[in-house]
């Protein structure tokens, strides 16, 4: 695998990697910046650019099956990812971008992004706004989520696929007494549950509702038929 940027985010990105038993390479324009590393790591550190074949070429990318770009500038970072995936057909690239606008862009294109101003906000505002319904994450165009939601106690006994009948929503998993599992059609809800379900933001209201009313998997499905006809 190859890091490109070995700052505070690259550095941790390569070590960690490095402790799963994968073999890295880093590349970084200033010697300096690996001091960032342990001196026990034993990558291959590479001074230089990631849209830079030669440089590409030293830290083995034609070896490497994936590639992640986390320098600071998001040109750099998205030149990077394109030539990983067009000219050496990396199929697993991600790329670092701090403006959310150029995030949605390069998403759609078919690179995967990492916004890191859109994340920042979404953390600061779950410590801001403690009575805000927790957003565990968002996708670069803000319009997918996953989100934490408790179920009300009349929801016991229930099967949670009822949430999914109107196709707006998917409940992920369900944890009971702190301990997480994955969701299934056949899952019935208990007293305490917490629920991480991905749907679409503008569904939030709607989800919310359904949640607090509880209402059976016929109601469910209306309401999710009259929303797409709007």
């Amino acid at each position: 695998m190859i890091v490109v940027g070995c700052g505070r985010v690259g550095s941790e990105l390569a070590v960690s990697l490095e402790r799963r038993g994968h073999s890295i390479a880093i590349i970084d324009k200033n010697a300096r910046s690996f001091r960032r590393l342990p001196a026990e790591w034993n990558g291959t550190k590479v001074v230089g650019f990631g849209f830079d074949r030669g440089h590409l070429d030293a830290a083995g990318v034609t070896r490497a099956g994936a590639l992640a770009a986390v320098t600071s500038g998001d040109n750099s970072n998205i030149l990077t990812a394109r030539i990983a995936r067009e000219t050496y057909y990396i199929q697993a690239v991600v790329a670092r971008i701090y403006d959310p606008r150029r995030a949605a862009i390069y998403q759609r294109l078919g690179i995967p992004t990492v916004a890191t101003v859109t994340w920042t906000t979404d953390q600061v505002l779950r410590r801001l706004l403690t009575d805000a319904p927790p957003v565990e994450w968002t996708d670069p165009s803000g319009k997918l989520g996953l989100f934490e939601r408790s179920l009300p106690v009349l929801w016991a006994g229930k099967k949670l696929s009822v949430l999914e009948e109107g196709g707006f929503a998917k409940v992920v998993s369900v944890s009971r007494a702190g301990v997480p599992r994955l969701a299934g059609p056949e899952t019935v809800a208990q007293e305490g549950d917490v629920l991480h379900v991905a749907a679409t933001t503008d569904f939030l209201v709607e989800l919310d509702r359904i949640i607090a009313e509880c209402p059976d998997a016929s109601e469910v499905k209306a309401a999710g038929a009259s929303r797409t006809h709007r």
